[in-house]
């Protein structure tokens, strides 16, 4: 089954858009994502395959999707495994012991290869959906000790995608009312020296103040502003008033 999909993603290789997204998405040597290759496909042609297959593909198959070249067959694949565990999430699935485990089966996968989501977008179209949401989820691979270590060996390893990982699925945990994910990493990542990281924390502290409190945000930023690289600071304040943002600006 994989192969048919990946052979239908490959017939609608589009050259033009190919080229426009190998820049885009920084292919070239020495780029972040350098040897990433593209068959020019737009998110909602993918979005489209998923929806007509995730029901009946097979788990076990999912990782001929992710181990493939062409990225956007990657994304199919981590886009089929958010379509699972959105499914097992249901209201009425939430404490429903099988669905549990399923849920379990699926973010196992999604962490085994998680450095097949090599490219910000893959990372920011997946990670909240089944690793955010599986953080305020029933599980039975551990405790919350155990959630919180699952996000540390993220934060703390060497791929740029892995720490990504880390501080983006809070977006989820966010929505849902729980600050605690988002400081803990956004402080781990604060001097990050890669630039996707900066916008990152920023991204996610900007989320914090919108749905959680303002407050907590000028909290964190009381602590941090002075030492927080540009790019995080200014992501982070985007909602403040003009006012504000120059008064936190100047802290810098």
């Amino acid at each position: 089954m994989a192969e048919d999909v990946i052979a239908y993603l490959e017939s609608l290789r589009n050259e033009k858009q190919r080229k426009v997204l190998m820049g885009f998405f920084k292919t070239g040597k020495g780029e972040y994502g350098e040897g990433d290759e593209f068959l020019g496909l737009k998110v909602p042609q993918t979005r489209e395959v998923v929806k007509a297959v995730w029901k009946d593909f097979p788990l076990e198959e999912v990782p001929k999707l992710l181990m493939n070249r062409w990225h956007e067959v990657r994304l199919c694949g981590l886009l089929i495994l958010v379509a699972k565990f959105e499914n097992l999430a249901t209201k009425r699935l939430i404490n429903d012991e099988a669905a549990i485990r399923a849920r379990d089966n699926i973010l196992i996968m999604y962490l085994k290869y998680a450095e097949r989501a090599n490219n910000w977008d893959l990372v920011d179209l997946s990670v909240h959906k089944i690793l955010g949401a599986w953080l305020l989820l029933p599980t039975f691979l551990g405790d919350r000790d155990y959630k919180i270590n699952v996000l540390d060996s993220l934060a703390k390893s060497t791929n740029l995608w892995k720490q990504r990982m880390s501080i983006v699925c809070t977006w989820k945990t966010t929505q849902q009312g729980d600050p605690f994910w988002c400081l803990r990493y956004a402080e781990m990542h604060l001097l990050h020296p890669h630039d996707l990281m900066h916008k990152a924390v920023g991204w996610m502290l900007r989320e914090l103040g919108k749905r959680i409190s303002m407050d907590l945000l000028r909290n964190f930023l009381s602590l941090h502003a002075h030492e927080m690289p540009r790019t995080a600071l200014r992501y982070s304040i985007e909602r403040m008033s003009e006012q504000e943002r120059q008064y936190w600006m100047q802290k810098k």
